[in-house]
């Protein structure tokens, strides 16, 4: 028989043409043993062949005895097998996961599917298999670990990411479609992300620089697009039914995790549930000090309750953050109905609750003349996020789309502060709850060479906050000035877009888009007891056109080059418009009503080349004009620079709009597969900002200092390893904003310090069903803090876990 006819009934037969099969293949990850779907089985040189199913099985023929078969998968090494190789491993074939992969696959730059190749931005994917694999205590924990994504921590129970030098509500987050940034997201440092359960999530998806085209307003730095498993179907009938648990336990904070969830796969139904409960005890950070800076970061006393007393209690470990620990429970339950092979519905319903969070920043602070603690308490209320969406997915082959997604969600919130001053009897609380609608209609169209998408977004969200003074020794209740207005406020906005891919041919690729947005801000104040407002209403309507235009030129093969011109804006929320509050001891922020939205102008380049096939290296460079930037400056309520606040005199700033800043920076990333088992990867970070003013210019806060991470990777059969060290550079005082948000009291008189620390993590997966994962982290127990952050870093910390799935 002709070799050419020979191949090509091989691949016949691989394709299922026949029926008569000899020989079941199954294909599974090299290091988990877990079957991979979706694999590509093809017999060479023809591209005839099939896809594995959902357990990563393949039915194939009698095959010739030349014939050699091929494996595709993207994120894994393509590998050509013989026969006689396939019988020889009992029809067992292994993929090895590669170090970067260039037809990977994301959602968030377009909200559709689409090559990462064929997106202008910078965009980095974490995949399931990588987040089981770093087992992170928290999707804040988690991004850290990009070596690409800085975060804040003002308290253990924290996380503040920051994209680009933008931090807060400069920065979006969206889960499942949803936009989780609402009307009281501050200009600070925020928590909310921690509320997301990581071990659930199916990848995350960053997508660098300007969003606010297919985003709209507070995409400024980028946008964190967190996607949660999916519900499985049963395939050709029955009923599938697969479970995944674990239990994690962690030395540094003595972490206690446990994790369930299952899926039940029917026909047309399918059901997946997950639970996930961590108790968090308090912080130990690391023993190792340079000597020149002495005892920084110990915690020498804490404030405790002794026979109706505040008293300073000796912390008989200083290295250990007493206040810090907490306990959150994560629930979440999706509903998934295929209608048809194109209409899909999803019911997605996502439950988060904590306890109590102390703010350990707060509680750590000492009053420089009395040597006494300013807070005997300092707590968040447990935080609690409830999102109930409904999703359609649906497939077209004709008329104004392609494909279309609709989603209609609505989340409930609720978050509180808890404060009373050392030595008082009096126990401030304010609680804030939010209702917020919103509603997405995506659309997409392949006209030849030509990708059409649009769409429409609304949104609103209604603000009530409350307060109360309760006397912990008589239990009496009075009332207390409210965080936001008192009557009530609301925040709602409408948009629409489009967006356009242009392949003008397999080596370049054209993309634009351009959004309308308009924001409309109301709120009302009743109640002047406490603060003398000299409006009792404030109302703001906004509206912007946001654009972009990029060009992707591929040379060859091994050659790619980007270059991205884009705008971002934010409109000004409850937050920023409306709040009064104590943001260190001795400073207020008061409202202001004048305050306008804020621009961005982004022009970024990214280079990359890959050598030889196995080493890949991505530089990208950025400059943002920063326009009416909306930071926290000096300001005079009612002519007056200082107020009595609280019971002290406070200075007063407020959130102005800053005549102009910029930001430039960049990143360098390598990959490269040195073996088909060992790699290496690196990243590394550089930003810088300055607010421009008449004469010098003048630090803009947020702006992390230089950071990055190496890793040496290794992939075994049932095992896997890597060796890493994150690093951050120098935070030098002449780069703190000194009223803004960057924490000069929780630095040292220098600024924050260099570090880095030594890393090890590995998994061994003893069969297809149990798994266990050893990690070492800080192995030298280098102690260290973040740039901006009020609680140090973990100690030499032991991680030990155990897993199992059917």
């Amino acid at each position: 028989m002709p070799k050419t006819l020979q191949n090509l009934l091989c691949c016949l037969f691989v394709g299922g043409w026949f029926t008569g099969y000899a020989q079941q293949i199954t294909i599974v990850d090299k290091t988990t043993l877990q079957p991979i779907p979706l694999v590509t089985v093809m017999c060479a040189p023809d591209n005839l062949g099939m896809l594995s199913n959902n357990e990563g099985k393949v039915d194939l023929p009698e095959l010739p005895a030349d014939a050699q078969i091929s494996f595709q998968m993207v994120g894994y090494q393509t590998i050509v097998l013989s026969k006689a190789a396939l019988e020889a491993n009992n029809f067992r074939v292994m993929l090895t996961e590669k170090s970067y992969d260039l037809n990977e696959v994301v959602v968030s730059a377009s909200r559709f599917e689409e090559k990462k190749i064929d997106v202008p931005q910078q965009v980095q994917v974490i995949k399931a298999k990588d987040i089981a694999f770093q087992n992170q205590q928290t999707s804040a924990d988690l991004l850290t670990q990009t070596g690409n994504v800085f975060v804040q921590k003002s308290q253990m129970g924290g996380g503040s990411p920051v994209l680009r030098g933008f931090e807060a509500n400069k920065v979006l987050i969206v889960v499942d479609g949803v936009r989780m940034n609402n009307a009281i997201y501050r200009g600070g440092h925020l928590q909310n992300v921690i509320t997301l359960d990581n071990t659930i999530l199916d990848k995350v998806e960053v997508v660098f620089g300007p969003g606010s085209v297919v985003y709209g307003s507070d995409a400024l730095g980028g946008v964190m697009h967190f996607h949660t498993r999916k519900p499985i179907f049963a395939e050709q009938g029955g009923v599938l039914f697969k479970a995944n648990a674990f239990t994690r336990y962690a030395s540094a904070n003595q972490e206690k995790t446990g994790h369930f969830d299952f899926n039940i796969g029917l026909n047309r139904w399918a059901f997946l549930t997950s639970v996930t409960y961590s108790d968090f005890g308090d912080l130990r950070q690391g023993g190792a000090r340079d000597p020149f800076y002495g005892n920084f970061g110990k915690r020498f006393f804490y404030a405790d309750r002794q026979n109706g007393q505040d008293v300073m209690v000796q912390n008989p470990d200083p290295n250990v953050q007493r206040e810090s620990g907490y306990t959150q429970l994560d629930l979440m339950q999706k509903i998934a109905f295929q209608q048809s092979n194109k209409i899909l519905h999803t019911l997605n319903f996502q439950y988060s609750t904590s306890s109590n969070i102390p703010r350990y920043d707060r509680l750590s602070e000492v009053n420089a003349t009395t040597g006494i603690l300013n807070f005997a308490k300092w707590y968040y209320g447990p935080q609690n996020r409830l999102m109930a969406a409904y999703h359609l997915d649906w497939s077209a082959d004709r008329g104004l789309f392609s494909k279309a997604r609709i989603t209609v969600a609505y989340q409930q919130i609720e978050e509180s502060r808890f404060t009373r001053r050392f030595g008082s009897s009096n126990l401030q609380g304010r609680i804030e709850q939010l209702d917020i609608l919103t509603v997405n209609a995506d659309f997409s169209k392949v006209l030849q060479k030509h990708e059409l998408r649009y769409g429409a977004e609304y949104t609103n969200n209604q603000v009530r906050s409350t307060a109360r003074a309760t006397n912990i020794n008589t239990g009496a209740v009075s009332p207390l000035d409210t965080r936001y207005p008192d009557g009530g406020s609301s925040m709602q906005s409408v948009a629409a877009y489009f967006t356009h891919t242009w392949e003008i041919s397999p080596k370049l690729i054209l993309t634009d888009g351009v959004r309308y947005s308009f924001v409309e801000l109301q709120a009302k104040f009743n109640d002047k007891t406490f603060f003398p407002f000299p409006f009792s209403n404030t109302r703001q309507a906004n509206s912007a056109l946001n654009g972009n235009l990029g060009l992707i030129w591929m040379p060859e093969a091994s050659w790619r080059v980007a270059v991205l011109g884009s705008t971002g804006f934010r409109a000004p929320n409850v937050d920023d418009l409306s709040k009064v509050f104590e943001s260190v001891t001795g400073s207020v922020i008061v409202p202001n009503p004048n305050l306008r939205p804020e621009y961005t102008y982004n022009a970024e380049l990214t280079l990359s080349k890959v050598f030889a096939g196995k080493v890949r290296v991505e530089a990208n460079g950025y400059y943002t004009w920063y326009r009416d930037a909306i930071t926290t400056q000096p300001f005079l309520f009612q002519g007056q620079s200082v107020i009595d606040y609280n019971g002290q005199p406070s200075l007063v700033r407020a959130s102005v709009n800053a005549q102009r800043a910029f930001v430039y920076g960049g990143s360098l990333q390598v990959a490269a597969d040195i073996t088909s088992s060992f790699s290496i990867t690196s990243s590394i970070n550089y930003t810088y900002a300055r607010i421009k003013t008449d004469s010098t210019d003048y630090p803009l806060d947020h702006i992390p200092p230089i950071f990055g991470k190496t890793s040496l990777n290794l992939n075994l059969k049932k095992f896997r390893g890597e060796v890493f060290a994150l690093y951050n550079g120098w935070k030098n005082l002449p780069d703190y904003n000194l009223v803004g948000e960057d924490n000069i009291q929780y630095a040292t008189p220098f600024g924050m310090p260099a570090w880095f620390t030594l890393n090890f993590r590995a998994s061994y997966q003893i069969n297809q069903y149990v798994q266990l994962q050893l990690a070492v982290e800080n192995l030298t127990d280098q102690n260290y803090r973040v740039f901006a952050s009020g609680i140090s870093g973990a100690g030499r910390n032991l991680m030990l876990t155990l897993r199992a799935r059917i």
